[in-house]
């Protein structure tokens, strides 16, 4: 054990399984240096306000969004290509399952019936190829024991 410890993205991990394409799920390589997966913030909770200034709120269930870059000759590229292509085929989805492992601060979550549901087709073209980035939408995240 290190005598300090970091916070270091270098030893992350991302896993996918497509089902019925990739049932054997996936290690993503060769992300963007500057961005290589986030995630958005979600809101659970809706609230109003009554007239009289009582606040009433409930839990009600969102959709997790998922950004992922990599670069253009990462061999994780065709992971994309290929699911997108197959989608268009058959004009149907294909769902993903996945996990992200964040050993520098004991992390590790599991993402839960996923779509592709953004799909960059090619890099931008500037002085040199520039990152893909591809949106997931997963129904549930959560952290899981390591």
């Amino acid at each position: 054990m290190p005598a300090y410890e970091t916070i270091t993205s270098a030893n992350s991990v991302f896993m996918l399984a497509i089902v019925g394409l990739f049932d054997v799920p996936q290690q993503l390589q060769g992300f963007s240096s500057d961005l290589a997966f986030s995630a958005e913030a979600y809101s659970s909770v809706e609230t109003v306000m009554g007239v009289d200034g009582n606040m009433s709120a409930g839990w009600t269930p969102v959709e997790k969004k998922v950004t992922i870059s990599i670069m253009p000759d990462s061999p994780s590229d065709t992971i994309f290509d290929e699911w997108y292509a197959a989608q268009e085929a058959a004009r149907e989805l294909y769902f993903a399952q996945g996990s992200i492992l964040l050993p520098s601060v004991s992390k590790e979550l599991v993402l839960v019936k996923g779509v592709l549901s953004t799909y960059t087709p090619l890099p931008e073209v500037a002085k040199v190829l520039r990152a893909r980035s591809f949106g997931l939408t997963f129904q549930t995240i959560l952290p899981a024991p390591i």
